[in-house]
């Protein structure tokens, strides 16, 4: 059994009277308020504690919220997700602030943080619900991520193809309170998580340096 699901399981039996687990989390508050519209992102790069972490530590970044995104099940809990067959990846959704930072700053991050070769996967854990993608909310980013996306592949410092997923933006289903700012609540379980999965070893790996 994978880590991952052996410490969510645990997790799970803990908190079983921490409330409804469908209930809309309120989002993880990085900044003050935003000078203008805000704008958001939604990403999938395996384990949604770990995306919050890092996207939480880009200036310009207002809210990160763990989720689901791009299945067919309706109001999916965390259980039927971990399945696979509901279709869902974890994702993070960011709220962030154009005047602060830009959404290719946010795809910079973004690729930094996955290991772009692993298909239906991301390091120790392993399903469709652990695929990596980018989640477009109009065209404007569409066009944004897919020449990132190219940019990427034609100076790629390691080696394997890119099997990152790019799809439109469907349903955000927030996860259960438990899970969202998890990195922040739970620093050493989340900490023996990170460490046993693997990731930051592979980031390094991959990238030659610490993710940014």
């Amino acid at each position: 059994m994978k880590l991952h699901s052996i410490l969510m399981l645990a997790l799970t039996l803990a908190l079983s009277g921490a409330g409804p687990a469908g209930a809309q989390p309120a989002a993880s508050k990085k900044e003050g308020p935003a000078t203008q519209a805000t704008a958001k992102a939604t990403f999938a790069g395996g384990c949604f504690w770990c995306m919050e972490e890092a996207f939480d530590k880009v200036p310009g970044v207002i809210a990160t919220t763990s989720g689901y995104m791009g299945g067919q099940t309706k109001n999916p809990t965390y259980e039927q997700v971990s399945t696979g067959r509901s279709g869902h990846a974890e994702v993070v959704q960011v709220e962030y602030d154009p005047a602060k930072v830009t959404y290719e700053k946010l795809l910079d991050a973004f690729w930094r943080n996955i290991d772009p070769t692993q298909k239906d996967a991301q390091f120790c854990d392993h399903g469709t619900q652990y695929r990596s993608a980018v989640f477009y909310h109009n065209d404007e980013q569409r066009r944004a991520v897919e020449a990132s996306r190219t940019a990427l592949a034609g100076n790629k410092p390691f080696k394997g193809e890119i099997v990152t997923q790019v799809a439109k933006a469907d349903v955000f289903y927030p996860a259960e309170g438990y899970h969202q700012d998890y990195y922040q609540k739970n620093p050493v379980r989340y900490q023996f998580y990170k460490s046993g999965c693997g990731r930051e070893a592979r980031l390094k790996e991959l990238w030659g340096s610490r993710p940014k």
